[in-house]
């Protein structure tokens, strides 16, 4: 594969046989050669968790302090008398069946999350084959899946990111942008961390998380202390 200038010079910055604290893991992103875009920072982790057991299953969300840096879509599915709750909170499109044919019927997704209340699951589920592989299901155990849609809402707005394992046990999220100080970035990498140990199973022995991995959008990535 062949590597940009900027990456080979990113790449002569780091140790790739030293295992990097949060806070060193930050100084280096922000000391890599810049780029004309404002880069996200990922974290991406490989989990001791068995995916085709249902209970060791890893989906969470949390509320990052100080948010994704990137504005959100909201997508809210209601009955019609919750429709000015969702609009009045900031959602970007609200309905129900109609919705649900455009992204069937079209193949719409001009959208971030999705929220839903409990009442509209049964037709909602009708596109989960749609949704379920792009992690945009709405799921009660990620509180996306609820009758206080105002509160859903504003927490999806304001940061609130959704995780969840994939097949191979790895799971990847976007924890802020790197022009955001180190202090936030550090806020936001460590509520999410908390979070995600906060829901392994009771089933997992040993390490839950094998391997943690951060980088920005087209840099190398450095290994995490754990």
């Amino acid at each position: 594969m062949r590597r940009s200038k900027r990456y080979k010079q990113a790449l002569e910055l780091i140790d790739k046989a030293k295992l990097y604290s949060l806070e060193e893991v930050v100084d280096v992103l922000k000391s890599f050669p810049p780029l004309k875009f404002d880069e996200t920072v990922e974290i991406s982790c490989k989990l001791n968790a068995d995916p085709k057991k249902p209970e060791q299953m890893v989906r969470s969300s949390v509320i990052l302090p100080h948010g994704t840096g990137k504005k959100i879509k909201v997508l809210v599915f209601c009955e019609p008398e919750k429709e000015k709750e969702a609009k009045d909170a900031g959602a970007d499109f609200v309905g129900g069946q109609d919705l649900i044919d455009k992204i069937s019927k079209e193949n719409w997704l001009n959208f971030d999350s999705c929220i839903s209340t409990p009442g509209m699951m049964r037709i909602v589920s009708k596109i989960g084959r749609i949704l379920g592989p792009r992690g945009m299901m709405p799921s009660p155990k990620t509180g996306a899946v609820t009758d206080n849609i105002a509160g859903a809402v504003k927490e999806a707005k304001t940061g609130k990111i959704e995780f969840r394992m994939d097949k191979l046990s790895c799971l990847a999220v976007g924890v802020g942008k790197l022009s955001f100080s180190k202090e936030n970035l550090l806020n936001n990498m460590k509520a999410f961390l908390e979070s995600l140990h906060s829901v392994k199973s009771q089933g997992i022995k040993g390490e839950f998380i094998k391997t943690i991995y951060v980088s920005s959008t087209m840099s190398p990535s450095l290994r995490l202390k754990m």
